[in-house]
């Protein structure tokens, strides 16, 4: 599946979970990745363009598209099992 393949590499979905609330710029979509380059950062966001899920304006400003934004709503329940997942590794309170 080529939605899964393109979802499997690294720093994609870090990439549309910083613009699921807000488009960023390049330095603040950066920023708040932490350690990604710039090349890799540049090489996810055309890969996102180019499937659709995200969109750069003139100004450099990306943004999840309609079909980006739908993408991250099917991936809540996912979202909402992995905090259930990392309660029960934690264990109960000491």
């Amino acid at each position: 599946m080529a939605l899964l393949d393109l979802l499997g590499r690294r720093w994609t979905l870090r990439v549309l979970w910083e613009l699921r609330d807000e488009p960023l710029g390049f330095r603040a979509l950066q920023a708040a990745c932490d350690r990604m380059s710039p090349t890799v950062l540049a090489t996810r966001l055309g890969e996102l363009r180019t499937a659709g899920l995200v969109a750069t304006d003139d100004a450099g400003v990306n943004r999840l598209t309609p079909l980006g934004a739908q993408l991250m709503t099917a991936l809540g329940p996912l979202r909402d099992y992995a905090d259930t997942w990392a309660e029960a590794l934690a264990g109960p309170p000491h």
